[in-house]
This record gives C-alpha cells, sequence and structure tokens, in this order.
C-alpha cells in the first residue's frame, strides 16, 4: 500500500488502506481541525521528535468495554485503602507532561512538544480530559501530583493517549476512577490504541479494524460532554508533581 502525504486541507484517505502494521500517512499538522478529523476516522498520530508527523490506523485495535474493566484484587485492596485522591481536569498540561517524560526515559516519547500542545489546546475547547491521583506530602497537607491518564473524548467514545505514575498503582488508580466516570457519562468505548500486557489486564481485547471503525461510527451519534469535566480536591493548592 502506499503512504500517503497530507493535502493542506484537514483531510485522511480511508484507513482500510493503512500498511499491514497500522501506517497510513505522513504530514500534515496537528492543528484541533485536523486531530478532530483524524480520530473521528479511526487516526492517529505516532511519531518521535525530529520526524515527520506519522498516521496510523492499526489492525486490529484494541478497545476496552468500560462496563467490562477487570480490577485485580490487589488493586480493589489499594482503593479501598484510599491511598491517593483522583481529581478531573485539575492538571492537564502536567499530566501530559509528566507522560511525555515517563516514557523518554524508558524507551523515548511520542509525546513531543507539538503534542503536548496540540492537546492542550484540545483541552482546553472541553475535549480532552485528565485524571490525576495524588497523596499527601509528609506534612500530610500539601498534595503532590503521584500519577494521572489522559485522552481524547468524542461522542460516546474515549481515545485513551497515556499515564504515567511516580508512585505504585497510581496510574491505575486514575484510570479505574476514570472508567467510572466515563460509565458514568454513557461512554460505550475506549479506545486503547495498540496491546498492552498492562490493559490487557484491565480487560482490553483486540478487534478488526472493520469492527472498530463500525463501533466509533456508531458511538459518535451519541451526545458528547463537553466542557470541563473538572472536580478540585485541593483548590487552594498549586500543582506539585513529585
Amino acid at each position: 500500500m502506499p503512504i500517503f502525504r497530507l493535502p493542506h486541507e484537514p483531510v485522511f484517505p480511508d484507513p482500510v488502506l493503512a500498511e499491514p502494521e497500522g501506517l497510513l500517512a505522513v504530514g500534515g499538522d496537528l492543528s484541533p481541525e485536523r486531530l478532530l478529523a483524524a480520530y473521528s476516522e479511526g487516526i492517529f498520530p505516532w511519531y518521535s521528535k525530529g520526524e515527520p508527523i506519522l498516521w496510523w490506523s492499526p489492525d486490529p485495535r484494541l478497545v476496552l468495554e468500560p462496563a467490562q474493566l477487570h480490577i485485580s484484587h490487589s488493586l480493589r485492596k489499594r482503593l479501598r485503602r484510599g491511598t491517593y485522591a483522583v481529581t478531573f481536569d485539575c492538571a492537564f498540561p502536567h499530566v501530559i507532561r509528566a507522560c511525555a517524560q515517563a516514557r523518554d526515559a524508558s524507551s523515548g516519547t511520542w509525546i513531543t512538544h507539538d503534542m503536548e500542545r496540540a492537546f492542550i489546546r484540545l483541552h482546553r475547547m472541553g475535549l480532552a480530559h485528565s485524571a490525576e491521583s495524588w497523596m499527601l506530602d509528609a506534612d500530610g497537607q500539601t498534595p503532590q501530583l503521584v500519577g494521572g491518564v489522559y485522552g481524547l473524548s468524542l461522542g460516546a467514545i474515549f481515545f485513551g493517549e497515556s499515564m504515567f505514575a511516580t508512585q505504585p498503582d497510581a496510574s491505575k488508580v486514575a484510570f479505574v476512577t476514570l472508567v467510572d466516570k466515563l460509565v458514568t457519562l454513557g461512554c460505550e468505548l475506549i479506545d486503547c490504541q495498540v496491546a498492552s500486557d498492562h490493559l490487557l489486564r484491565f480487560g482490553a481485547r483486540e478487534i478488526s479494524r472493520e469492527h472498530f471503525l463500525a463501533r466509533l461510527r456508531h458511538a459518535q451519534r451519541q451526545p458528547n460532554a463537553p466542557g470541563s469535566w473538572r472536580y478540585d480536591l485541593f483548590p487552594n493548592f498549586s500543582v506539585k508533581p513529585t
């Protein structure tokens, strides 16, 4: 299959024309218009610093049904203990930057500075959201950001992008709390993009691209939950990532 070079307009070729590993197109920009056009067609950007923007639509696709979330026994114990407090949309820029730093420290990151800025714009538009895990400092009063997850919400589908943790299970607690919120908002599907052991343990499964695109079209016909999802437990404190 050919790799398509994107025109100036925010349009994409049919995702079924992607190469076997999922690469579909190259070029374009990360404007809100192009990103929304991409995600609404099951396409997402994934590239490294110094590379042109690469656009992907893998087959199969990893998804999670929110109502079928699996929580391990050990994580249930962590949730019951209340080790972390979870907020929503209180520290979106800090979460995405922490995700970028965590990945860069391990195996390199696809969350470039341009990607950070693009998703912060989507957050300000009320379309990208984060869940944040906090724990109190040694003084017992100052909250520190120790984990989080972020993604994009369109209709009844949530596109999970990345998560980070600096304390045990902090990202998992944020993710589980986010999924619970998504259920209350009527979310039908969480897009996890590609398989990972971490997400498979949560109950995610692979489906064909054809099946995913059909689910995507249906989900986008449902009402969206735009605007801030802000839930703030610490309104008098500034963010202090560990």
